[in-house]
């Protein structure tokens, strides 16, 4: 019994963090060659949760934060289920809803 509790407890916390980096990383390429498809020839960066750090264990880490650069003052949330399933989740701005250039 105490060796299934060991063995669990490793898994929750030793392997699952790096489960997760993976899965991030998936996502973070589905979302990019979506973008890529709809918006060619703009340029992004990804914002991703920092989930290992505390505070942040609240936070959904499979949601994508996209900063277009010709946008900088928006940052849009996609998830993406796979890679032919992503969607545009919400966004975050001081401009106003007409005044948005990606939203999906």
């Amino acid at each position: 019994m105490a060796l299934l509790f060991l063995v669990s407890f490793g898994i929750i916390y030793f392997v699952r963090p790096s489960w997760t980096d993976m899965q991030i990383e998936k996502k973070v390429s589905y979302i990019q060659l979506h973008l890529e498809k709809k918006y060619p020839g703009e340029t992004w960066e990804f914002r991703t949760v920092p989930h290992r750090e505390d505070g942040y264990e609240s936070s959904n880490p499979y949601f994508i934060g996209v900063i277009f650069d010709n946008e900088p003052q928006v940052e849009y949330t996609y998830f993406a289920r796979n890679k032919h399933d992503i969607t545009q989740q919400g966004f975050s701005t001081s401009n106003t809803k007409s005044d948005l250039l990606h939203l999906e």
